[in-house]
């Protein structure tokens, strides 16, 4: 009777919990379509979603870097179900300085944060820093001629973080780019 009674409870809890939330789903859907509907998309025409991207830019004196979400691309199988072609990532261009508030845009190194470097980069505690390798070339009979580095750590009066890429080739140097959170 009384295992009767929890199950009837719970049901009932369940059913108005279920309900509350499809009620802030359907005011959250309303109002994400309006805006939606007004954003600029980096998607193609054929695989537009309605979702818009906004770029993230942080202007400093001796770098610039700018964070660009690049959207996974999607091929259709000849069964109807799409399949991923290309994961998505953070592009990050770091732009290095050549005066006050000019960038030498030639100069510029691009590193891809995939979803778990990204989510490494969240993660990271206060007091904590992380590294990035990649290889450009890798697969290829190019593979270890130029490696990238991404070193992120933080500032030593925990105000920020310090933003490292180094390029191992030839010609290239190291950018560094601090930033601050004030």
């Amino acid at each position: 009777m009384l295992s009767r009674f929890f199950s009837l409870r719970r049901q009932a809890v369940s059913s108005n919990f279920l309900a509350e939330k499809l009620g802030y789903v359907r005011v959250a859907s309303w109002s994400y379509n309006l805006v939606s509907e007004r954003g600029i998309s980096t998607a193609g025409s054929e695989h537009s979603s309605g979702k818009a991207f906004a770029d993230f830019s942080i202007f400093k004196g001796k770098a610039a870097l700018l964070m660009s979400p690049v959207p996974p691309t999607f091929t259709k199988m000849d069964s109807g179900h799409q399949r991923v072609d290309k994961k998505g990532v953070i592009l990050l261009k770091f732009i290095p300085a050549i005066g006050q508030r000019k960038y030498d845009s030639e100069r510029k190194q691009f590193f891809a944060l995939s979803a778990t470097e990204v989510g490494c980069l969240i993660s990271l505690g206060p007091d904590e820093s992380c590294e990035f390798f990649h290889d450009p070339s890798m697969k290829s009979s190019l593979e270890g001629q130029v490696k990238k580095t991404l070193t992120i750590s933080p500032l030593n009066d925990g105000g920020g973080y310090m933003f490292n890429l180094c390029k191992l080739s030839f010609l290239d140097l190291p950018l560094f780019l601090c930033h601050t959170s004030k």
